[in-house]
């Protein structure tokens, strides 16, 4: 039982990175609250269904495919949805949550309620220790990190990625500097809708795409950003680990129908003991 926790648990702890770095990435930078995050989770899905299977395109080209649908739509909501409610918090909050409800209902519409299955990229079963676990869900881990990693490399390392730590730091000083903080902001709408597509992809082969499956991956998210502390992408990591590691626990220990209130008692008690987060600054008593 410790190796297959150990694995799922890599398993749930890459996926919600991914979904939480993202988040991680809108709060603390493009400074939005994005309530339509999971919505690129369910389009990612969706949308390797529609390539890989609908159109029978490879399915390395549907991922592709997908990033690319995910990125467009990104650039559409800032740009069309959320530019003309720049600095009105409370605005963008319904905004994004009124797009998250119109895009299931069109899933809805041209796909129907029935969940779409997607065949694994990598078929087979891997032995660890004698647990046999499918090369499918080791590929996410694999992603994971290596997304992941690279981000940080991107940001800690580059250019670009100075700049967006500048707008991060103080979007008015990184003005006076040249920094052209529209551009960035919209960069980070494109990456943070990249991972959440990115792990809505790898995960659909065993769970399937349905319209309803951008709901609890934000919930998640959510409660992973605040856990981490709001803006510490470090943070949201390691409360994606804890997170994951925690529902598996308690899916082989008491039962996998409990593991949705894992989220909302630690999001619960985060908010009651310390809103900071993990990694977080206090602000106050």
């Amino acid at each position: 039982m410790l190796v297959e926790i150990l694995v799922y648990g890599a398993v749930a702890s890459a996926v919600y990175a991914m979904l939480a770095v993202g988040l991680t990435l809108m709060v603390g930078i493009a400074r939005v609250m994005n309530l339509a995050h999971g919505t690129f989770y369910m389009l990612g899905a969706y949308g390797v269904f529609t390539a890989g299977v609908a159109l029978g395109l490879p399915l390395a080209l549907g991922f592709a495919l997908a990033l690319a649908a995910a990125g467009v739509v990104a650039v559409l909501i800032k740009e069309i949805c959320l530019k003309p409610l720049a600095g009105n918090m409370d605005s963008m909050l319904v905004m994004t949550l009124i797009l998250a409800l119109l895009f299931e209902e069109i899933i809805l519409l041209v796909f129907g309620p029935a969940p779409r299955s997607i065949p694994p990229f990598i078929s087979g079963r891997v032995l660890i220790a004698g647990i046999s676990v499918p090369s499918q869900r080791l590929l996410v881990v694999a992603v994971s990190l290596v997304t992941i990693s690279g981000l940080w490399f991107f940001i800690a390392r580059t250019r670009i990625g100075g700049a967006i730590l500048a707008v991060a730091q103080d979007p008015e000083a990184a003005a006076l500097m040249g920094v052209n903080s529209r551009r960035i902001t919209l960069l980070i709408h494109v990456l943070a809708a990249f991972l959440a597509a990115s792990a809505g992809i790898l995960v659909s082969p065993f769970l399937s795409a349905s319209p309803t499956m951008w709901l609890w991956p934000l919930v998640k998210a959510f409660t992973i950003v605040i856990l981490g502390g709001l803006g510490s992408i470090g943070g949201s990591i390691l409360a994606a680990c804890i997170l994951g590691f925690s529902e598996t626990i308690v899916a082989f220990a008491v039962s996998p129908r409990l593991t949705e209130l894992v989220a909302l008692a630690i999001l619960f008690l985060v908010i009651v003991l310390r809103p900071s987060g993990l990694l977080g600054q206090r602000t106050g008593n």
